[in-house]
């Protein structure tokens, strides 16, 4: 089992920065990629930026540019920088964890609220 504990989140004015953080424990050695996933009222969630042990990274095409996504050397803890965040980024921001094929398990954290004011 993984446990995701994410920390960071808050309010912020429309071209601000917030940094999120992922902390991951337990059976680390089980996961593959790390990354944030984003749900805003009423919408599905959303992929916005995930890494993965081999440091292959993707980004939603409406972050690209503004988040960058880190992790530490140890692969226990992920970042999520935000800058020039927009209204529109205002979301609940959820960590999630993929393990390799062979555990076939998916892990989520609870979530932390990011609201962006204009």
């Amino acid at each position: 089992q993984v446990q995701l504990v994410e920390s960071g989140g808050g309010l912020v004015q429309a071209g601000g920065s917030l940094r999120l953080s992922c902390a991951a424990s337990g059976s680390i050695f089980s996961i593959y990629r790390m990354g944030w996933y984003r749900q805003a009222p009423g919408k599905q969630r959303e992929l916005v930026a995930r890494i993965t042990s081999g440091g292959r990274i993707n980004y939603a095409d409406s972050v690209k540019g503004r988040f960058t996504i880190s992790r530490d050397d140890a692969g226990n803890t992920v970042y999520l920088q935000m800058n020039s965040l927009e209204p529109e980024d205002s979301a609940v921001y959820y960590c999630n964890a993929d393990s390799y094929p062979s555990y076939g398990m998916v892990y989520w954290g609870k979530g932390t609220l990011v609201t962006v004011s204009s």
